[in-house]
């Protein structure tokens, strides 16, 4: 029974020659993610801004959005947001955080009811306070932080400082292009986007590990290979394994995203960029070529020693 063969075995592709374009290129879109940052900041969702959520369907089916904001707006609690999405009679209520504790909150929640009535169903009601949406923000921030140190000091010892400084790099520029993202598209940030984010940098980080045990293991075993030449052969002998492992990825966060709903439609939007398209392009274009200006293979030959390039080509399977 023949194996399904995504990439064939000959492939040869010359990643590395792209390597002077793609870090001006992540150089300049980092340096306007950051500045999206800046400008535009976060859409701090009700966990880390504190205030009332409220999620109801209509029983009808349909929703006068013009009618339900005019009377929410009679309630005078300040900045109130509607959302339809679904297209069921679903509408998503913001209600920004009220003066006077937790109390006031709930009193938020007591007023909507009243005036909706029985008219809409209540999927969906949060109250987050200001202490503890701070505090949220807090923990949220120290696990993006602790858990990239805990990346760099794992790959440490695993392998060289120059891997793991350069696995910290393509990491750090996938957080910041995915946070740019969220800025210019105004999505929700909250406590699913930490977890989106953490787990962009599991799956990037996974694939990039998985290249760099494939250099390290030809660095030892190939003296005489140009860097270059040695990253293209490792590149393309775990190419296969990294288009299939993102396609599946890539089905499964599209069905979410279509049919997950809007509770979950930050964390899939969020993933899809990250894990798909920037996550996938650094552990190639940045990860890889970052090796060669961090020094390693300092001293090989610059020659390619032909024999030793085919014999390294073909056990390594392109």
């Amino acid at each position: 029974m023949r194996l399904l063969r995504i990439i064939p075995d000959d492939t040869r592709f010359d990643f590395m020659r792209f390597r002077r374009v793609s870090f001006p290129i992540s150089a300049t879109l980092s340096i306007l993610a950051l500045a999206a940052y800046f400008h535009f900041g976060l859409n701090l969702g009700i966990d880390f801004k504190g205030g009332t959520l409220m999620e109801v369907q209509s029983k009808t089916g349909s929703v006068d959005m013009a009618r339900m904001r005019a009377t929410l707006e009679g309630l005078h609690l300040g900045e109130v947001q509607l959302q339809e999405f679904g297209g069921r009679g679903e509408v998503l209520i913001r209600i920004a955080q009220q003066p006077g504790g937790e109390a006031a909150q709930q009193q938020v929640v007591v007023k909507v009811r009243g005036v909706l009535g029985d008219s809409v169903e209540y999927r969906r009601v949060e109250v987050v306070g200001p202490r503890v949406s701070q505090e949220l923000l807090g923990y949220g921030t120290l696990g993006i932080v602790l858990a990239i140190l805990s990346i760099l000091i794992y790959l440490w010892f695993r392998f060289e400082w120059q891997f793991a400084l350069g696995a910290m790099i393509a990491n750090v520029h996938d957080l910041v292009l995915t946070i740019g993202f969220m800025c210019v598209t105004q999505i929700d940030f909250d406590l699913t986007s930490i977890a989106a984010l953490l787990t962009i940098l599991g799956y990037s980080l996974n694939d990039t590990v998985v290249i760099y045990d494939r250099i390290r293991e030809m660095l030892r075993r190939y003296k005489k290979l140009p860097m270059a030449a040695l990253l293209n052969i490792s590149i393309n002998s775990t190419l296969s394994r990294s288009i299939v492992t993102h396609v599946t990825v890539t089905l499964a966060l599209l069905a979410l995203l279509l049919f997950g709903g809007h509770a979950i439609h930050s964390f899939t939007a969020t993933m899809m960029f990250g894990v798909v398209l920037v996550g996938t392009y650094t552990s190639v274009f940045i990860a890889a070529p970052m090796l060669i200006y961090l020094g390693v293979g300092v001293g090989r030959v610059e020659s390619v020693d032909a024999a030793e390039h085919a014999e390294a080509a073909a056990k390594a399977g392109v």
